[in-house]
């Protein structure tokens, strides 16, 4: 495992790599509010065993990453994706395996739409598509708006209040899978002990961008997985179902009760599934 800041598009990204630079590159981009480390270390590891070249990165206002005062809006969705093609630029990697998680899996769209050379295949994984159809589908749980609406009362000073919150923020999206309290709460504890300043995690709640991008995911021409919990409550699974017929040629795999999550249990089948369609 290596860390390293590097200078991307006149910003700070904090980069972590996995295995042998020689091995095929996938670039995990994980979704909103959320820091590298939600992509679980031996979640990392085991997917670099399969012989890949694995990178996990902050976004901007978060972890290690270039962060911005509390309420302010510094940039759009498509200069994230500018980000992740500035990840690959600073490995010297010419093209990749994506793998997005939710606001990551649109990420990912973007990039095939506007890199589309920089893309061996995409995989979406809890997410949506990235346009006005989105619109008509089931909206997110109100427990998650009510669980973030209680950060205005955090003290974010305070460690032991600031981890259960981290933590239980995940516990709303989980499915009927048993929730790995002990997991989350170690990911929880690192995300707060590398963070410049979470509260600057809530300005991505302010992204805009992206809109000549609207509803030309059928134009995405790389191979494309779509991954999705039949018990997602962030992005109900009609949006995994709408993705993939957005993106005719697609393949949809369903993870049985299953959230917004990478749930350890599923761990195994995704990989194998991101390896086999990287092959």
């Amino acid at each position: 495992m290596s860390e390293k800041i590097l200078k991307i598009n006149k910003v700070d990204i904090c980069t972590e790599s996995f295995g042998d630079p020689k091995d095929p590159a996938v670039l995990l981009i994980m979704g909103a509010m959320s820091s590298l480390d939600w992509w679980d270390e031996d979640f990392c590891l085991l997917l670099a065993d399969q012989g890949r070249f694995v990178i996990r990165y902050d976004h901007r206002d978060l972890g290690q990453s270039t962060i911005y005062d509390p309420g302010t809006s510094n940039y759009t969705i498509t200069d994230m994706a500018d980000d992740a093609a500035g990840v690959l630029d600073a490995y010297s990697i010419d093209q990749a395996h994506i793998v997005g998680m939710s606001l990551g899996g649109m990420i990912g769209q973007i990039l095939a739409l506007r890199y589309p050379d920089r893309l061996f295949t995409l995989t979406i994984i809890s997410s949506s598509v990235f346009g006005t159809e989105m619109e008509k589908l089931p909206p997110m749980d109100q427990s998650i708006l009510d669980h973030h609406a209680k950060s205005a009362s955090i003290d974010w000073s305070n460690r032991d209040a600031v981890i259960p919150y981290l933590a239980d923020g995940w516990k709303t999206l989980a499915g009927s899978k048993p929730y790995e309290q002990e997991r989350i709460y170690k990911l929880a504890e690192r995300e707060a002990d590398r963070a410049k300043h979470l509260p600057s995690r809530f300005n991505h709640a302010l992204l805009g961008g992206g809109d000549v991008y609207y509803d030309r995911m059928g134009e995405i021409s790389v191979p494309v997985l779509i991954i999705h919990g039949t018990e997602d409550p962030a992005l109900p699974y009609e949006h995994g179902l709408a993705l993939a017929k957005t993106i005719p040629h697609a393949e949809l795999m369903t993870l049985d009760g299953s959230g917004h999550e990478i749930h350890s249990e599923d761990w195994d089948q995704i990989i194998d599934s991101v390896v086999n369609l990287s092959s």
